[in-house]
């Protein structure tokens, strides 16, 4: 039962994604109804037949106050692909504050990016401008819909009215 089914909200706002286990546990229970399943696809037990979910929406709606991205290192490289934003290198990445925090620099999305270490060295104390260096892309905040279609990889084209790609 590998794979990833997307969980939406009873107003078909996605929630988040969870396992194909889960999933079927949630169906099981009630909790969710079946949106998309994947042809010619089963899980079977000696007396039931469910079918292999790919969408699930809750029955309740689950108020979520808080739906924004956290600030980590791990969520930076995500957003930044794992590559250095000064020079495209894929190896031995740290994160780098444009503006360093010795100059009052802070812990935000917008100046947090990924850097090799070779980059972040030469760049030192100073701004990107100062070093001669420049960012490939400017750092943003990432929406929480992007975090959901990027952690899953491949989307099932089913999936993409959801998250609002289509």
């Amino acid at each position: 039962m590998n794979g990833h089914v997307l969980v939406l909200n009873q107003d078909y706002s996605a929630l988040t994604v969870c396992s194909v286990q889960r999933a079927i546990v949630l169906m099981h229970l009630q909790k969710v109804h079946l949106v998309e399943a994947i042809d010619g696809k089963a899980v079977r037990s000696p007396s039931t037949r469910m079918p292999y979910p790919s969408i699930v929406r809750l029955k309740a709606y689950a108020r979520i106050p808080y739906k924004k991205v956290m600030l980590s290192r791990k969520n930076v490289l995500k957003r930044d692909h794992h590559t250095c934003q000064y020079c495209g290198s894929r190896d031995r990445l740290t994160i780098d504050h444009i503006l360093p925090k010795s100059r009052g620099g802070r812990d935000t999305w917008e100046n947090l990016v990924a850097a090799c270490v070779t980059c972040n060295n030469r760049k030192g104390d100073m701004t990107p401008e100062e070093a001669g260096m420049e960012l490939n892309r400017t750092p943003f905040r990432p929406s929480y819909v992007m975090f959901i279609r990027d952690f899953v990889g491949n989307l099932d084209d089913t999936w993409k009215p959801y998250l609002f790609l289509s």
